[in-house]
């Protein structure tokens, strides 16, 4: 989850300045939520549960996002936050502001991967079976939640908000992955390589497949001696160089990397000649233990406020 930075403080207060709002956050705490569904835990009608959920939204506290249900779209509530950190005014104090970039693991724009392979949404597996790469090409491969091969590459576009005045301090994109055994397998080590907009920025080191036990957002439907969950890999490119939970990965800066293009490309790859060849799981809003896709922040100052 996100820590939410806050310097424009009154949508906040605003957000937990209500029982209700504050009930809504501890259930959302627990699993997402479709919003009738906390509307019947709450005792309250659906246009009440309505404007307390856009204010947790304003605050950037909740995500709401449209899913099938039986006979008509839901609303599905999901927390966003799992801490606040407010941030008040003082002498030399320069703001800082984020650009947030949620991008779907289906959304990819280039592949080439080798079985064993295959794709899911939240309700079924896509194509025929497994190990058939032509399915990466299947229409459906858009509203994909979890994917993975044995080695290969996939990569992604991620828009740019950056605007000529605002100077970039730190990008940090984090996604769920592990590697891809048959089946599962916990020590299962796989090499995976990371490049930004062609930039070989780093490698981490997948302990393994996890499975046996099911991930906290993954379906019922999915077998459970498969794929179930993986970690939550945080990739910072700052001043100072590239870091992978902490640890520097390269000398490749926040300045070095054409951070200024309108669209970043980001590249996941399992490479021929790595020493661990284990393969490569996504896992995106829907599976896996934390639900979300492949969040890209990029944290900025704006200059004119240093004029």
């Amino acid at each position: 989850m996100e820590t939410i930075v806050s310097e424009n403080n009154l949508p906040l207060f605003e957000a937990l300045a209500s029982n209700v709002r504050i009930k809504i956050l501890e259930l959302l705490g627990q699993k997402p939520m479709i919003m009738k569904d906390l509307a019947s835990a709450l005792g309250l009608s659906n246009s009440i549960i309505t404007v307390h959920i856009k204010k947790l939204e304003k605050a950037d506290l909740i995500r709401t996002e449209m899913i099938p249900g039986k006979g008509a779209s839901q609303k599905l509530c999901t927390l966003i936050a799992d801490r606040i950190e407010l941030v008040f005014p003082s002498k030399g104090l320069i703001p800082r502001n984020f650009h947030i970039s949620n991008t779907s693991i289906g959304h990819f724009t280039d592949f080439d991967v080798k079985p064993t392979c295959g794709l899911a949404t939240k309700y079924k597996i896509i194509g025929d079976g497994f190990d058939d790469p032509r399915y990466f090409l299947d229409q459906e491969r858009v509203d994909a939640k979890i994917l993975w091969f044995s080695k290969g590459f996939i990569s992604y576009k991620i828009p740019n908000y950056l605007m000529p005045n605002e100077e970039p301090e730190e990008l940090e994109i984090t996604m769920e992955l592990a590697s891809e055994a048959p089946l599962s397998n916990a020590h299962w080590p796989s090499d995976i390589s990371f490049s930004f907009n062609g930039f070989p920025v780093g490698k981490w080191t997948s302990p393994g497949d996890f499975g046996g036990t099911r991930g906290k957002y993954t379906p019922e439907w999915w077998n459970i001696e498969m794929n179930q969950y993986g970690l939550l890999i945080h990739i910072r490119i700052n001043g100072d160089g590239t870091f992978i939970e902490g640890t520097k990965v390269s000398d490749y800066t926040i300045n070095n990397v054409d951070i200024r293009r309108l669209q970043w490309d980001l590249k996941l790859e399992v490479k021929e000649d790595a020493k661990n060849i284990g393969g490569l799981t996504i896992y995106g809003a829907g599976f896996g233990n934390y639900y979300q896709d492949i969040v890209s922040k990029l944290t900025y100052i704006d200059q004119k406020h240093l004029k």
